[in-house]
């Protein structure tokens, strides 16, 4: 078997915690947050025969794909159609996309500044590279956890390049500005400052149904969009850059310098293709449901000092709980309740700005929409106990 095992010597062959995880919530019989995790087998299985008749079986006699052709290149158009761009480039991670589209938008301006957020992917979750690789240095029209707005991106006083607006910002808790604010920025930003506005769109899948617009009128606020396959969608991984035909060629050539160009991509296209066809269709109802959801956590965990779910109500379907007690602890108590019980309530738990205070990140897919509110305060009374019965130990 292929597993992590903890470097504890003293753990013997104790499983890692993510083997353990992943043990506890495929054995659940309902899970509330996210999906349950399958084997290698069955994802391949889920490829070739799509479950429950949902989405279309690919051609899997047809000839792999080639630095980029085949189902890559079909990927590539399918994306462009949704978003309502010229075209779009497949890239295998995200990191390298976004690298890649400011670098494009500052040579052509002639800029090393572009306007980041320090809560964004490329400010907290990319080692620099934004400085280290392409030598460009980020500005800040705010610090506060939220967007951005107009007035504060007005305000600005040197040039820049690019201004890259995360949607929706997840370090914030998954926030979303409003639409009008959105299309504000987006007028200072391309007509009244010269710059260009990229999308930082990882999951502009669900900003499109929060926000109530059809992706390519979101898309058609910016000049280059990055999205992602395997959040949201629940593909295997892989991203894209989409714009305008020029930008996305020239993408396409850093792509190549990055080290993006790969021999052969079909499982992750494939993959990205059937998230495509099957969850996109389902986002609206994981939005609407996430209100559900957040409301019976809050009441849930309303007699606890502290805690707090955030934002309120959600954005998008997804959003963060808030607990005073060390995450180590949280982590227990929920892979007791999943090992003990089958209820899969909630994912990784981890401390952020304070020791003791920690928070989880709740996402709403499939698996939650049988839940009541009540089904959700039974569960976490559920959850509380055995907190309890662990601090007691």
């Amino acid at each position: 078997m292929y597993g992590n095992r903890t470097e504890d010597p003293d753990a013997g062959d104790r499983p890692s915690p993510a083997d353990r995880r992943f043990a506890a919530l495929r054995g659940c019989e309902r899970i509330l947050s996210g999906t349950r995790p399958q084997t290698v087998r069955e994802r391949l299985a889920a490829l070739a025969d799509p479950p429950d008749g949902r989405g279309a079986v690919p051609d899997l006699d047809a000839r792999p794909d080639q630095y980029g052709d085949g189902v890559v290149r079909e990927l590539e158009l399918r994306t462009a159609e949704l978003l309502g761009t010229e075209d779009a480039a497949f890239f295998p991670t995200g990191t390298m996309a976004q690298q890649a589209a400011l670098r494009i938008h500052a040579e052509a301006a002639g800029l090393r500044t572009v306007v980041t957020h320090p809560l964004a992917h490329t400010d907290r979750h990319e080692r620099h590279a934004l400085g280290v690789l392409s030598g460009l240095r980020s500005l800040w029209p705010t610090t506060a956890p939220r967007q951005p707005t107009a007035e504060e991106v007005r305000a600005l006083e040197e040039p820049y390049a690019a201004l890259s607006l995360e949607l929706p910002l997840r370090d914030a808790g998954f926030v979303l500005p409003g639409w009008a604010e959105l299309r504000a920025v987006s007028e200072v930003v391309r007509e009244e400052h010269g710059a260009a506005l990229h999308l930082d769109g990882a999951r502009i899948w669900e900003s499109a149904v929060a926000l109530g617009r059809p992706l390519p009128e979101l898309s058609a606020l910016a000049d280059s969009v990055y999205v992602s396959f395997y959040k949201t969608l629940g593909g295997i991984s892989g991203a894209a850059l989409a714009g305008p035909a020029g930008f996305v060629r020239t993408a396409k050539a850093w792509r190549h310098r990055y080290g993006g160009q790969l021999f052969q991509q079909w499982p992750a296209a494939l993959a990205a293709l059937a998230g495509l066809e099957r969850e996109l269709p389902l986002l609206g109802g994981y939005v609407a449901h996430a209100r559900t959801v957040a409301e019976a956590l809050a009441r849930a965990f309303a007699a606890v000092p502290g805690a707090r779910v955030h934002p309120a109500p959600p954005h998008t379907h997804q959003f963060c709980l808030w607990l005073p007690f060390p995450a180590e602890e949280l982590e227990e108590a929920s892979l007791a309740l999943a090992e003990e019980s089958g209820i899969g309530l909630f994912g990784a738990w981890r401390e952020r700005e304070l020791p003791g205070l920690a928070m989880t990140e709740v996402t709403v897919a499939a698996p939650a929409l049988d839940w009541t509110g009540s089904d959700v305060e039974v569960a976490a009374a559920a959850f509380l106990d055995r907190l309890s019965t662990l601090r007691k130990v």
